[in-house]
């Protein structure tokens, strides 16, 4: 009989509607495959829900964390055809319960899961908590002039000024790139939570599966001022990283690098997701764009001894 993550791998081969950061391969890249595995529940021999988790282990303590550069990951169900709205939420009820009675014993669980989750009260009834995050999502750009109108008055200024003095360049370089990315945490003083060698071994992965693009803006003096990089699937393109030079940060590069992500998810005819932050500055940015504001949930649960102390962050 097949494990449960060699169910959800063929689960993943078999589903488009499975998103990229909940996606076999992602994990694989993410945290390793030994580092993750999915509850699933089976009717008449057939996966019917599945609720992908990532496993840190801390000395004897089994801690459900989220893997870096991976904003959520997805509680998949697959419901039955014409289904009253009142039918469908005893289903996600049964469904949820199911999935939550399958997964491993474990002292803390804090996972994030996407916007088809909407209803988190069987996670509820079984003692979990939960907290809202927010990401910003532009769902129907196919008219792009009214995105444009829809940008705030100083994003549609500073796209035109660095219209002016910089180019938009789809790159392969990760390494400048990164380098790129470095800066920005350096200008906050912040520390970077994730290294190099992953997100080489992440881009690694999206090359190979095409569906990355790293847009850099450069100037006539081959100066590097900002870069973005983008992956997607089968319904929206995510903004996952960015990084600019400090000395270049008035150039307006930076919400011109958006605008280009924007068409380029219109013309694979795709959402745009910012991917959100609850810190306020970025967040402030990412509004600038028009955006729609979308909910999503992080999951938690603490069994002792993290009832008493956090000891993970």
């Amino acid at each position: 009989m097949d494990s449960s993550q060699s169910t959800y791998r063929k689960l993943c081969r078999s589903n488009s509607e499975i998103r990229i950061f909940a996606r076999d391969w992602w994990l694989d890249a993410v945290t390793g495959p030994d580092n993750w595995d999915a509850a699933i529940v089976h009717k008449n021999n057939a996966p019917v829900a599945a609720l992908p988790f990532t496993v840190k282990k801390l000395i004897f303590w089994q801690i459900y964390k989220m893997p870096e550069l991976t904003p959520w990951l997805q509680l998949w169900i697959d419901y039955p055809d014409g289904q009253k709205y009142s039918s469908r939420l005893g289903y996600e009820k049964e469904m949820i319960g199911q999935l939550i009675e399958k997964l491993p014993s474990f002292h803390r669980f804090r996972q994030k899961y996407s916007y088809e989750l909407t209803n988190w009260l069987a996670f509820y009834w079984h003692d979990f908590q939960q907290t809202t995050r927010y990401s910003y999502v532009l769902s129907d750009l196919s008219d792009l002039n009214e995105i444009f109108k829809g940008f705030r008055e100083n994003i549609r200024r500073e796209i035109r000024k660095a219209q002016k003095h910089v180019k938009i360049i789809e790159s392969n370089d990760i390494n400048s790139f990164f380098h790129l990315n470095q800066l920005t945490f350096y200008r906050q003083k912040a520390r970077i939570s994730y290294s190099k060698e992953l997100v080489k071994k992440v881009d690694a992965a999206c090359v190979q599966k095409d569906c990355r693009k790293i847009l850099l803006a450069k100037d006539d003096e081959n100066r590097i001022h900002a870069g973005i990089y983008l992956v997607w699937d089968h319904k929206s393109v995510y903004y996952l990283m960015g990084g600019s030079d400090p000395s270049l940060r008035n150039s307006g590069a930076n919400s011109l690098l958006m605008w280009h992500g924007i068409k380029m998810a219109s013309s694979l005819g795709k959402a745009f997701d910012f991917e959100g932050s609850m810190m306020e500055p970025i967040e402030r940015f990412f509004r600038s764009f028009g955006a729609v504001q979308t909910p999503y949930f992080e999951i938690m649960k603490n069994r002792f001894p993290f009832q008493l102390i956090d000891l993970v962050s």
